[in-house]
């Protein structure tokens, strides 16, 4: 929150007036740096704050749902939230996180923050625009070792539904949502001497209907670099299309370097060349303007969030059929976990 969030928000141009922590002091702190008017070490008293009207919901996840139930007894007045994925522990808790929010008339948003890195943008655009033609394959491969939170460990998982929820919850916005996946996990080394966990390292693919295929790789491992190896250490996404290719990198890796995203494509219409715009911006701090500035453009006109509760819940079934299709070693379909629920 303080070096992200905020971070990205007065650079917009937005206007934060209050943070809590469950530390005063440490709210306090983050407040004056941020000139934030009012800082509070309970989440309660800021919900009491007539000047608030969006809520930024920045906790883990075994512990959303309930600070939402306290937010959306606070409505009208408290118009919109902007919870942080995941919604809640599992597709079960986001479908009543999700209910509790229209009951209420609250628009919520989901900080899908990866839908707005300039890359994933950009790749977005050509396959709006049809320069890559129909999709046929799509890879993302990560190599990383992420700074895992302490509450990680009481949740009993790791990587799916922390991380590899960016990139399936990109490839549905790139291509829409997939038939089936097939999901296959192992534990990371290097955690597992912290905290028991199954998800750690995961590699899944993607079924879509009109035979698009995508696929992951998800290694938080990334060899013994920090054991005294040499680092191999990025993220590559690539997606071939009949008329075209496009080929990229996530900068993310190297925070809190600044390290902007790229992109480079090519296309039969353009000839035997390759386009490289770029760009200044990164995912972390800058792709948090956008999740935000979508809640709050979604309020001005009084339609849904690109990035709202309903949609997001596909994304969390998704995480949970790759949970399912792990632990049964089969192809799972979307459709097995979603249910009735739309």
């Amino acid at each position: 929150m303080a070096d992200c969030h905020l971070v990205a928000y007065r650079s917009a141009g937005f206007n934060p007036v209050a943070i809590s922590a469950r530390s005063l002091e440490k709210a306090q702190s983050v407040a004056d740096r941020h000139a934030i008017p009012s800082a509070y070490g309970d989440y309660r008293q800021l919900l009491e704050d007539a000047a608030v009207e969006v809520v930024d919901v920045a906790v883990p996840p075994d512990v959303q749902k309930s600070v939402i139930v306290d937010i959306v007894r606070h409505a009208p007045r408290i118009r919109g939230i902007l919870a942080q994925k995941p919604l809640g522990v599992n597709f079960a808790e986001a479908v009543e996180i999700v209910r509790l929010c229209r009951e209420a008339g609250v628009a919520l948003a989901v900080n899908q923050n990866m839908r707005y890195d300039q890359s994933v943008r950009a790749a977005k655009s050509l396959l709006n625009r049809g320069d890559l033609g129909e999709p046929v394959l799509a890879t993302l491969d990560l190599r990383a070792i992420p700074h895992w939170m302490p509450w990680q460990e009481r949740q009993g998982w790791v990587t799916l539904r922390i991380l590899s929820i960016h990139h399936l919850d990109t490839f549905r916005y790139w291509f829409g949502d997939p038939v089936r996946v097939f999901a296959s996990v192992r534990s990371d080394p290097r955690t597992s001497q912290r905290f028991a966990h199954e998800d750690g390292i995961c590699l899944y693919i993607l079924e879509y209907a009109g035979g698009l295929r995508v696929s992951a790789w998800d290694d938080v491992w990334a060899g013994p670099a920090r054991e005294g190896a040499a680092a191999d250490i990025g993220i590559h996404w690539r997606i071939e299309g009949t008329q075209g290719l496009a080929r990229g990198t996530i900068g993310w890796p190297a925070y809190p370097e600044h390290t902007p995203s790229t992109l480079d494509y090519t296309t039969i219409a353009g000839g035997n060349q390759w386009f490289a715009p770029r760009w200044p911006e990164a995912w972390f701090p800058e792709a948090f303007v956008g999740t935000m500035a979508q809640l709050l453009c979604a309020l001005e006109e009084g339609a849904e969030p690109e990035i709202g509760g309903a949609d997001n819940l596909r994304t969390m079934a998704l995480v949970d059929a790759c949970y399912l299709s792990a632990r049964e070693h089969r192809a799972v379909e979307l459709a097995e976990v979603l249910g009735n629920v739309e």
